[in-house]
């Protein structure tokens, strides 16, 4: 996170100090950059793209808790917690007049 910051800070600041003041070493950092991304980010777009099928594919009407079966039918293991955290991420919510168990 902190890394990320310095990332879209350093074309108006100096790396060094901003690693300084967020107490992160400046070769933490480039190594960082030169890192190619963890596979649980490569991961994301595609379950992303899965949770809002799903939710699409259950009318908007399943939450969290109930989306892990709907997704395992379909070739797609995901916890509550990650489900829950690209929701949020993706803005979804159930829908209006949905009991969203």
């Amino acid at each position: 996170m902190k890394y990320s910051v310095i990332e879209q800070m350093r074309q108006e600041y100096p790396v060094p100090p901003m690693c300084r003041l967020l107490g992160v070493s400046a070769s933490g950092y480039y190594a960082w950059r030169k890192r190619s991304p963890s596979l649980r980010a490569q991961q994301e777009p595609r379950l992303e793209a899965e949770v809002l099928a799903a939710h699409q594919r259950t009318r908007e009407s399943f939450g969290p808790e109930r989306l892990p079966k709907h997704l395992d039918e379909h070739g797609v293991r995901l916890g509550v917690h990650r489900i829950k955290r690209l929701r949020k991420k993706l803005g979804l919510r159930c829908g209006r007049n949905a009991s969203c168990h």
